[in-house]
Formats: C-alpha cells, sequence, structure tokens
C-alpha cells in the first residue's frame, strides 16, 4: 500500500562515461534545493571496466566520496546489498544484457533511452522485471521536468481546444567527416544514427502533447511513416523523417484527429523553435534544446473558447533551478520503489513500448538493418 514516508534511495552507477557524470552530479544536488522533501539520494557504487575508472568517475563527480565503492565489473554492483536501484548509462545497443543481469540481481533499474535496440528486447526486460518484481524505467528524464508538466497542463486544461499538428526537431553537428568512424553517432554496432540517438526527443513531446492528451484515450498512432538520408560514410542515418498519425476510431475510444511531424539530424544545428504544438484556438513553442529546454510560448486565439481560462494574447514562462534536470527522474524513481510500483505512472511501460515499436517500424521503412549480434532478441 502506498505510503507517504520519507526513502533515501542507494543508486549503483553503471558505467563512467559523459551521460553517467551528468546523472551522478544531479543526483547528489539537495532535493531540498528544488522543493523535494520526500526522496532523498546517495550512490553508494560505481561500476566501470576496471577499479580504476571507477575510483576516478568517483574523485572527478562524486567529490572523492570514500563510502562509494568502486567496482571494476556491473556485476559486483549488481550484487552491493547496499544498492537498492542502479541507473544505466551504457551505449544502447548494450542496455538489454546489462538491465537483464541487473533485474535478475534484484535491482530496480533506471535505463537510459533508448531503452533497447528494439521493441523484442524491451519486452523481454519487461517480462523479466514483472518475474522478478522490480521497478523498471527508461530515463526519459524530459519528461519529468517542471516545464514539461507545466506545458503538460497547458495543454489538457482546455483553453487552446484539441492538439491539431506538432512539429518537432533535434539536431546537432556532430562534424561526421571529421570524426572516426567507430564514433557512437556513426557506429552501426553502437546502433548509430540521428533516430535512436535523438530521436526520442522529438518524440517525446509527440508523446506527451498527442499520446497522452486525455481526448486520445491513450490510443496508439494509426498510422506511421518514416523517410531516412544515410551517410555514405558507414549507412546509419544522417537525417530522419518520420510522421505520426491519430486518428478517432470507435474501437479505440479516441476522438483526437491530430499529426506529429518529427525529424532527427546529425548534419545540423537545432532549429528555434524545437517544438510547434498547435492546437484549436492556439499555439505552444518550445525553445531548444528540447531535451532540456527552459522557456516555452503560448498564443491564445480567440475562437470561441466556451471552457474559461485565458482566451486572447500571449503567455512566457522560464524555468530556473539548481543542477540540470537529470534528477527529477530521479525522484519519480525513489517515489515509485518506496511506494511499491513496478512502473511509472508518468512514464510508464506503455510509453517506451510505443517508442520502440515506432522506432523499428522507421527502421524498416528506412531500410536501416542493425549488423548481425546487435539485436540480442528478435
Amino acid at each position: 500500500m502506498a505510503t507517504s514516508k520519507t526513502i533515501t534511495l542507494r543508486w549503483g552507477i553503471i558505467s563512467t562515461g559523459w551521460i553517467a557524470s551528468c546523472f551522478i552530479k544531479d543526483l547528489l544536488v539537495d532535493p531540498k534545493s528544488r522543493n523535494v522533501h520526500d526522496v532523498a539520494h546517495k550512490v553508494t557504487a560505481v561500476g566501470s571496466r576496471t577499479v580504476e575508472r571507477a575510483k576516478e568517475f568517483i574523485d572527478k563527480f562524486a567529490n572523492g566520496d570514500q563510502s562509494i565503492a568502486p567496482y571494476g565489473t556491473y556485476q559486483e554492483v549488481f550484487d552491493d546489498k547496499n544498492v537498492d536501484a542502479v541507473y544505466i548509462g551504457t551505449p544502447h545497443t548494450v542496455h538489454y544484457e546489462t538491465a537483464l543481469d541487473a533485474i535478475k540481481a534484484g535491482k530496480h533499474v533506471l535505463c537510459e533511452k533508448p531503452v533497447t535496440s528494439n521493441a523484442a528486447e524491451l519486452r523481454s526486460l519487461l517480462a523479466a522485471a514483472k518475474e522478478h518484481k522490480v521497478f523498471f524505467m527508461e530515463a526519459m528524464w524530459t519528461r519529468f521536468q517542471p516545464l514539461a508538466l507545466e506545458v503538460k497542463r497547458i495543454a489538457e486544461e482546455g483553453s487552446l481546444g484539441k492538439p491539431v499538428v506538432l512539429h518537432a526537431d533535434l539536431s546537432g553537428d556532430f562534424d561526421v567527416e571529421n570524426i572516426p568512424k567507430t564514433h557512437r553517432i556513426l557506429d552501426p554496432n553502437l546502433g548509430g544514427g540521428a533516430l535512436l540517438d535523438l530521436g526520442p526527443y522529438p518524440l517525446v513531446w509527440a508523446i506527451i502533447a498527442l499520446y497522452e492528451n486525455p481526448a486520445n484515450n491513450k490510443a496508439q498512432p494509426t498510422t506511421i511513416t518514416g523517410n531516412m538520408l544515410k551517410t555514405p560514410l558507414t549507412g546509419v542515418d544522417s537525417s530522419t523523417a518520420f510522421t505520426l498519425s491519430f486518428s478517432p476510431t470507435e474501437t479505440s475510444g479516441s476522438s483526437l484527429a491530430a499529426q506529429a511531424i518529427l525529424s532527427c539530424s546529425i548534419t545540423l544545428d537545432a532549429p528555434k523553435p524545437g517544438v510547434t504544438i498547435r492546437f484549436e484556438r492556439g499555439t505552444i513553442t518550445i525553445d531548444p534544446p528540447i531535451y532540456c529546454p527552459k522557456l516555452f510560448k503560448v498564443s491564445y486565439l480567440n475562437k470561441g473558447n466556451k471552457s474559461g481560462g485565458a482566451t486572447e494574447g500571449t503567455l512566457e514562462r522560464t524555468f530556473e533551478y539548481v543542477g540540470k534536470g537529470w534528477h527529477f527522474q530521479a525522484d519519480e524513481v525513489a517515489r515509485c520503489v518506496r511506494d511499491g510500483k513496478l512502473e511509472s505512472d508518468s512514464w510508464g511501460h506503455d510509453k517506451s513500448l510505443l517508442e520502440m515499436y515506432i522506432f523499428d517500424e522507421v527502421r524498416k521503412q528506412g531500410g536501416y538493418i542493425f549488423p548481425p549480434g546487435v539485436e540480442k532478441v528478435v
């Protein structure tokens, strides 16, 4: 039964790369600085390929905290009885095996996005998490940030009407002509390319604004289309565009008629605005970077609003907080573990499954086939 008691969740950090450094730095920020008083976090272990790398990581990003155990293997972290949950920040092509080992050891799991290489791997992980009765969540950090929560509230409170068209793009110029072909963004053996590396971010806004909209009744997109432009360097997608259509159907109970037009590129800078959500009676625009935006604007149109609230004019909101925004998802994990939940209400398994199903379909339509052995479950 759910309680409101305070919990200190003990974390093990899996991998010592850049994204893990971002997570641990935010994890060590005092929760009270973001007005969080019901959960706390403590890092108790770090796993890397060598003990020396783990120690260097602790020295650099955790102030040399001697209470944090450095390990030269991930399995040692999973076996540590002082670890309640693990954060997995490895390349996504090894998420499946790493997360499965953690689950089998009885650890709760927060796994970086994209959560797996394909939907089949994710279904297998979710079955294992259910069997071992552990919490499992994809680290879709954007979904838990204060700006995203406020955009969702405004999008659903009625003044704007229903969403109709969403445009979202995340691009980044990786200077692909001058980096090694073994770089994660170019290497197909690491699931490289724009879609899996950058695609989760335009997609998360489509899920927040369209899939989660009450009028949609959690219905799946009725159509998915995708097109890829591949780099001749390694054959991964350098630019990908994909669309999702949500159409009303009697069987789904959805009354939403909307489209998402999404794109990502590894050869361009990000556009501004990064997200545009057009409603029946107004528009929301979100400034980049769309994975951690700090500013959004609402333009209201006076078009027969009958639900009360603002009917015309503009609204602008800016968000600031201590840290970079990675800690809000950690708070969600701690609350779910405290309350005995096996998945989050805000970013549940259904949304990660939808994400991976969409990516599988877009890769299929774009002709992007992983090298043999990358997909551990097919």
